[in-house]
């Protein structure tokens, strides 16, 4: 089976997120924000894998749609985190940079799915 490039870019970020939270618990970065960051970060990967094997036309949109809800909220989630000061301006640009692919490869299959 071919693999999407989706999913294999929402997986690497996944495990990004996770060890990036395990690294800022021994920081002492505010357990919730940290919470939020790796439920918003996780679910990024999990609705794509979800929308790989859709029902239909209109759940695969609405999984895909999730995704990029998701990784609009982790944004925000690790924005707070660089102005807390819990990640490095480093830190922050690498995980915003492969945030920022996901998003655009969402973006556009969701508009596709739609025909837009």
């Amino acid at each position: 089976m071919k693999k999407r490039l989706i999913d294999d870019k929402s997986l690497a970020f996944v495990c990004r997120i996770i060890k990036m939270v395990h690294v800022l618990q021994t920081r002492r970065a505010s357990q919730n924000i940290l919470n939020q960051v790796a439920r918003s970060g996780t679910s990024i990967g999990a609705n794509c894998a979800e929308g790989y094997y859709s029902q239909s036309s209109p759940d695969y949109i609405t999984k895909h749609s999730i995704a990029l809800k998701e990784a609009n909220e982790t944004k925000f989630w690790l924005t707070l985190l660089l102005e807390e000061q819990s990640l490095s301006q480093k830190e922050y640009n690498s995980l915003m940079n492969d945030l920022i692919q996901i998003i655009k490869i969402l973006t556009t299959l969701v508009k596709t799915a739609k025909g837009l």
